[in-house]
């Protein structure tokens, strides 16, 4: 199965999707703009109901548990943990930071930043090598690949690693929905008693407009850029692992994680995920992918970290704090 999808450059996957209840579905929204809305050459109109950066993290959420840890049944896949003291007695980790190995609380470490560069050869003023680049992401946090990476705290910056794998979800023929409600006080509908200790304008009845929308159909791509992946030249474990973790996330988001927003509850529809290209596969079972990814987590045991999870201590404090200048 792997072995036909390395033959060529993507993977483009596709799966027709409806809401679980009803018609109507509330999209993805950014500030100011609202919805995506979006019209073609021949008129039809469009919308963007998932966005690519949006959807990458619905993909790194699948293997992460209620705990904000790694899953028990993918142990063994590398990361960073690190535990905060100071202004803040916290744990994080790069599975879950925004910024994955660039998070301020993981690559500001001196001993991890140090053997860092060192394994990666990435220093200032020097041309960069991708494939040790490459090699030491995987050695420490292996979804920094499949997720893209930018080593912006890191030295210069130079360090860009794109999205191996991909996705959004678009929806066509679409026609709004408008509709509204009202927040109730049911002390005060004027909003002039308030508490002592909280006066801000959230009291009273307060009116809203909502905006949710139909559509012919809704569809869910993703791609996966096995081009990038084998040039990193990791070896064929490595490749295997990259590739069948990324299949295994779909997997995982169409199973379990279609609840995208309150109102926009999604199931697969005409038949699952579609593999379009390379043409003849198909996507194997979740069942299969997971007993494929644990396989090739063993085979790569000798290239990531020893052990699999770096733990770092990171102190904290609160900005503008007499001690942060001391």
């Amino acid at each position: 199965m792997l072995e036909q999808m390395k033959q060529g450059q993507r993977v483009l996957m596709e799966a027709d999707l409806k809401p679980i209840q009803g018609d109507r579905f509330q999209p993805t929204g950014f500030p100011d703009i609202g919805p995506a809305t979006y019209q073609l050459p021949d008129g039809t109109r469009k919308l963007l109901v998932e966005s690519a950066q949006s959807t990458a993290n619905h993909l790194e959420d699948v293997i992460v548990g209620p705990d904000s840890d790694l899953l028990p049944e993918l142990k063994g896949l590398s990361y960073v943990k690190a535990r905060l003291s100071g202004a803040t007695d916290a744990e994080t980790n790069s599975l879950i930071e925004a910024h994955r190995l660039n998070s301020p609380y993981i690559i500001t470490d001196a001993t991890f930043k140090e053997a860092f560069q060192a394994e990666a050869d990435y220093y200032k003023g020097k041309p960069i090598d991708w494939r040790k680049i490459a090699k030491t992401v995987f050695k420490y946090d292996v979804n920094s690949l499949l997720h893209g990476l930018f080593l912006a705290n890191l030295e210069d910056g130079r360090v860009k690693i794109p999205r191996a794998l991909s996705g959004f979800i678009e929806a066509s023929d679409v026609r709004e929905v408008v509709s509204g409600g009202v927040k109730n006080n049911p002390i005060d509908p004027t909003g002039t008693i308030r508490a002592k200790e909280h006066d801000k304008d959230v009291y009273g009845n307060v009116p809203y407009q909502r905006v949710e929308f139909t559509a012919s159909n809704i569809t869910a791509y993703f791609n996966m850029d096995i081009g990038a992946i084998k040039s990193y030249e990791l070896g064929d474990d490595a490749t295997d692992l990259l590739i069948a973790l990324g299949l295994y996330k779909i997997r995982k988001f169409f199973n379990d994680g279609l609840r995208l927003r309150t109102a926009c509850d999604l199931r697969l529809d005409n038949g699952g995920v579609r593999i379009v290209e390379p043409a003849g596969a198909s996507m194997p079972p979740v069942e299969e992918l997971l007993s494929l990814v644990q396989d090739k987590i063993k085979a790569c045991g000798g290239i990531f970290a020893d052990p699999p999870v770096t733990e770092i201590s990171t102190k904290t404090v609160k900005k503008g704090d007499k001690k942060e200048t001391e």
